[in-house]
């Protein structure tokens, strides 16, 4: 039997992440699990940008931009709900990502596949590729949402195991 306590969602903000989001929702509230979100400034953002250091007081802006995204991805309810901590950390993201897990004892990674792409992409490599192949636990990646199972309750009429399942993973008002 499957036994999930600890789920962690990295996020970067994308659309593919936020999709990762719910999934991570979806299956804490299934498990009971607790849910942790983890955003990373890539330390190596200077060097991809072509300067030696950044400018005075841009990474302290980075830094407070980034807690406060973090801060708004989860409501209230869902924060208290799935005891969530919203964790900010700089360096390489797969090796941020893996660490936090090693360190937490996390059971499942749920994160976005598709975060950046074009020249970032080729920078930075495929940041979910390098967590599969390394992380402690299992990594489910999520696509952008073309197909999934968290479907709007008004879509879902008609169907009920989709109607339950979504009523399982959003918090009725």
């Amino acid at each position: 039997m499957i036994a999930l306590k600890y789920i962690l969602v990295p996020t970067d903000f994308s659309e593919t992440s936020d999709v990762a989001v719910r999934y991570g929702v979806a299956l804490a509230r299934a498990f009971k699990a607790k849910l942790d979100l983890l955003h990373v400034i890539h330390e190596g953002f200077a060097a991809e940008l072509a300067v030696p250091t950044l400018p005075l007081g841009l990474l302290d802006g980075m830094q407070n931009d980034a807690r406060d995204r973090l801060a708004k991805i989860l409501t209230e309810h869902e924060q208290k709900e799935l005891r969530s901590e919203s964790v900010l950390r700089q360096g390489a993201p797969d090796l941020q990502i893996v660490g936090f897990a090693r360190e937490r004892d996390v059971d499942l990674i749920v994160m976005g596949t598709h975060g950046r792409s074009g020249v970032a992409h080729i920078l930075m490599g495929g940041v979910a590729e390098k967590v599969v192949r390394k992380a402690p636990c299992p990594v489910l990646t999520v696509r952008h949402p073309e197909h999934e199972f968290v479907i709007p309750e008004e879509e879902a009429v008609g169907q009920p195991e989709r109607a339950q399942l979504w009523k399982d993973a959003v918090p009725m008002s």
